[in-house]
C-alpha cells in the first residue's frame, strides 16, 4: 500500500506526521509498530529482498533523504498475486510511504547519490528469523530502474536464494 501524508510546508521548510496510529488503523494497517530503523545508502546500492519467518514484520518505510525504488513481492501461499512485485519511487520531496505486511519480502536500489531510508517494524529484529530471496530473482523479474548489473548488492544479496528455492520453507499463507 502506498501512503501520501499530508504536508504542510512554507518557505521555512515543512511539516507531516510520519506515524499516527489512528489513521494507519483507519487505513487498514492492524500492527503497532516496535522498532524504528535507519540505514543510509550511496548511488546504486540495492539492499533486498528481505523478510522474516516466524510472526514476520510488517514494515512502514519512506525516504527521508534522496531518493529509492521500494519493492515489496508478495510470498504469500495460495494469493492470486504470489512472486509479483510493485515498486515505488520514494523520495525526500514525495513524502510516500510504503506499507509492506507480513508474508511480502522487501527491498530497494538507492537513485540519488546518496538516501537515507527510515522504517517501521511490528516486530523485532532477529537474525535467526531474517531470509531473503534474490533480487534479480528471473522469475520474479523486478524491472528496476537502474540496470541489474550495475546494482551494488550485499554478499548476503548476491548469494539469496530465488523464491523457487525457498518456496516450500516460506510460512506465508494467502487469507481472502
Amino acid at each position: 500500500m502506498l501512503i501520501k501524508p499530508r504536508v504542510f510546508g512554507d518557505e521555512r521548510g515543512f511539516f507531516m506526521e510520519t506515524y499516527r496510529r489512528d489513521k494507519f488503523t483507519e487505513l487498514g494497517i492492524p500492527e503497532e509498530m516496535k522498532q524504528d530503523n535507519h540505514s543510509r545508502s550511496a548511488a546504486k546500492i540495492v539492499r533486498g529482498m528481505h523478510f522474516q519467518i516466524g510472526d514476520g514484520a510488517a514494515k512502514l518505510v519512506r525516504c527521508g533523504r534522496g531518493a529509492i525504488y521500494d519493492v515489496v513481492v508478495d510470498l504469500r501461499q495460495g494469493s492470486p498475486t504470489y512472486g509479483e512485485w510493485e515498486g515505488f519511487e520514494l523520495s525526500d520531496e514525495n513524502h510516500h510511504v510504503v506499507y509492506c505486511p507480513v508474508g511480502f519480502a522487501h527491498g530497494f536500489c538507492v537513485l540519488s547519490d546518496v538516501a537515507d531510508v527510515m522504517y517501521k517494524q511490528s516486530n523485532y529484529y532477529a537474525d535467526e528469523t531474517e531470509r531473503g530471496i534474490s533480487y534479480r530473482d528471473p522469475d520474479v523479474g523486478i524491472e528496476w530502474p537502474i540496470p541489474v548489473d550495475e546494482l551494488i548488492p550485499s554478499e548476503r544479496d548476491t548469494n539469496a536464494p530465488t523464491l523457487r528455492e525457498v518456496e516450500g520453507e516460506l510460512p506465508f499463507r494467502y487469507e481472502a
